[in-house]
């Protein structure tokens, strides 16, 4: 898989090649671009932003340099290409899912107070929220996703990993322990160490709906 980033602010993206991401780019198992849209602008002054029209507050992305950045790095339309907005569909793990089966994804980062919806319009697909509240710009989520989507593609995380973590099965996640088997007073649940994996699984099952119901309802029945 092979994931795109615009951005007019590239040192941001630094996180991505480090702990298990960084090692699936290193082995060539995923492959993270991160494209300064800055070097695209006409402007002798690399700006990419303007006053928007009917007035208001902040700026806005011009349309050009992001039109010519999309057509350079992804001339045949091959992507699928993603705008970060909080008016966007909400990722969830099935969309997750359904972008990691994708061969190549492009995210776009909008900045200041978006971008021209001409652009929009004319060379994306869709766009994506992480969530509903307002960022600075499109940089962290576009993170979040790429983290999120390179987590599923083939050799970057164990397969049954996947299968037991929060939201695979519709459940958040049972807790987790490791040693010492006492800690501040607290102790292991004897279950998990007792070696009788039926009664260890059933106990996972009640803590998975325990924890689910305390925490996010709105999951029960989906």
């Amino acid at each position: 898989m092979r994931i795109d980033v615009l951005t007019l602010f590239p040192d941001f993206f630094a996180p991505l090649f480090s702990s298990i991401i960084g090692r699936a780019v290193n082995e060539k198992k995923v492959e993270i671009v991160i494209t300064d849209i800055r070097d695209y602008t006409l402007d002798k002054h690399r700006k990419c932003d303007d006053t928007p029209f009917g007035g208001g507050a902040g700026m806005v992305m011009t349309p050009q340099p992001i039109k010519d950045a999309v057509l350079a790095i992804d001339p045949d339309h091959k992507a699928k290409r993603l705008y970060m907005s909080p008016k966007g569909q909400t990722l969830d793990q099935k969309l997750v899912v359904s972008l990691a089966k994708e061969e190549r994804i492009l995210l776009l980062c909008g900045h200041y107070e978006g971008v021209d919806q001409r652009v929009l319009d004319l060379y994306f697909d869709g766009e994506i929220s992480i969530g509903d509240y307002v960022l600075t710009g499109g940089e962290l989520p576009a993170m979040v996703v790429a983290d999120a989507v390179c987590r599923y593609v083939d050799g970057v995380i164990n397969k049954d990993s996947l299968g037991e973590e929060s939201f695979a099965s519709g459940m958040l996640e049972y807790p987790h322990y490791t040693r010492p088997q006492e800690f501040m007073g607290l102790k292991v649940p004897d279950v998990l160490l007792s070696g009788n994996h039926a009664e260890i699984d059933k106990w996972r099952k009640e803590q998975s709906e325990k924890i689910t119901k305390s925490n996010r309802p709105d999951l029960i029945g989906k």
